[in-house]
């Protein structure tokens, strides 16, 4: 019998020179490739996913503040999974076991029942559909409370994308975000401040070069179709990652305390609130029973 992978069953898509590998455990994304060059920086089938490689961070991304929460007057503690800053960190489902429901060449469709449980007494359904195009990759989430009180929800992607050099302080990084979240020794928001005039304006391209980011990033300016456009450009192009309206946040890191790679690549990461949002309730989704959100998000590769 051959041995476990530990992230489960692997399932692949592809379309012309774009491959991608989504798998069983946290319903992730191992790796994307385009024209025969990495995208993501992933991890290989025998490693245990590492630092949130390509994870879905629901039912909310980043980190709680002591685990601790309250909701329409009920106070919940969640495990601190993050135990050196005592914080809940991204989520409840990057562990559990996902389903392909839909598999065809170019696309698949996985979902997962997140049972209520303590610390988050809510059921959700929840789905993901990964598609190819001539366009890139794109992430479509999709929950809908199932069981019979509202529930709080909020969600996230955490890709790292490689920016074809060997660190990304020679890649120019562009982000069309008015506004930082600055935080504390815990990674728990403080401050709201506007990037204008500060080491954080990225609105135009420019070299990331020495520059440590573990920050979130707000007020975004969108395109005509109402999606925010971060890119990393490097000596093999330009990629980027787009989101729709659904994510008004973006966590960008450089990955300064990775162990297996500091600054090789730089994680971009869609979320639909700020963390410690489930304590704070800024932009957390209230879903009503029966009620659903998504949201989209994707990868336009070098072309």
């Amino acid at each position: 019998m051959a041995a476990l992978a530990p992230s489960g069953e692997q399932f692949e898509i592809a379309l012309g020179d774009q491959r991608a590998v989504v798998v069983e455990v946290g319903g992730g994304l191992r790796t994307y490739s385009a024209a025969d060059r990495d995208v993501l920086d992933g991890y290989g089938v025998a490693v245990i996913c590492p630092f949130g490689r390509g994870q879905v961070l629901s039912p909310w991304p980043n980190r709680v503040q002591d685990g601790r929460y309250e909701f329409d007057g009920q106070r919940h503690q969640l495990p601190l999974d993050e135990p050196a800053r005592a914080n809940a960190i991204h989520g409840l489902v990057r562990w559990s076991p996902w389903t392909a429901a839909e598999h065809e060449a170019h696309r698949i469709v996985m979902q997962h029942t997140l049972h209520p449980r303590p610390g988050y007494p809510f059921a959700l359904a929840l789905r993901i559909e990964y598609s190819l195009s001539p366009n890139g990759l794109e992430v479509r989430n999709t929950a809908t409370n199932v069981g019979e009180a509202p529930a709080p929800y909020g969600t996230g992607a955490h890709p790292y994308l490689l920016t074809g050099t060997e660190l990304v302080d020679s890649a120019a990084l562009h982000c069309p975000a008015r506004t930082v979240l600055h935080a504390d020794e815990r990674a728990i928001p403080t401050a709201d401040v506007q990037v204008a005039g500060t080491e954080y304006d990225f609105t135009r391209r420019r070299q990331i070069g020495a520059m440590t980011l573990d920050h979130c990033f707000t007020d975004l300016e969108r395109d005509a179709d109402g999606r925010a456009q971060v890119e990393l450009r490097g000596p093999d192009g330009a990629v980027t990652v787009w989101m729709d309206e659904a994510y008004p946040y973006v966590m960008l890191f450089t990955g300064d305390t990775l162990p297996d790679g500091a600054r090789r690549s730089i994680a971009v990461e869609p979320m639909t609130c700020p963390p410690n949002a489930l304590r704070t309730g800024r932009d957390l989704i209230r879903l009503e029973p029966g009620e659903w959100a998504s949201s989209t998000w994707g990868i336009t590769p070098p072309a």
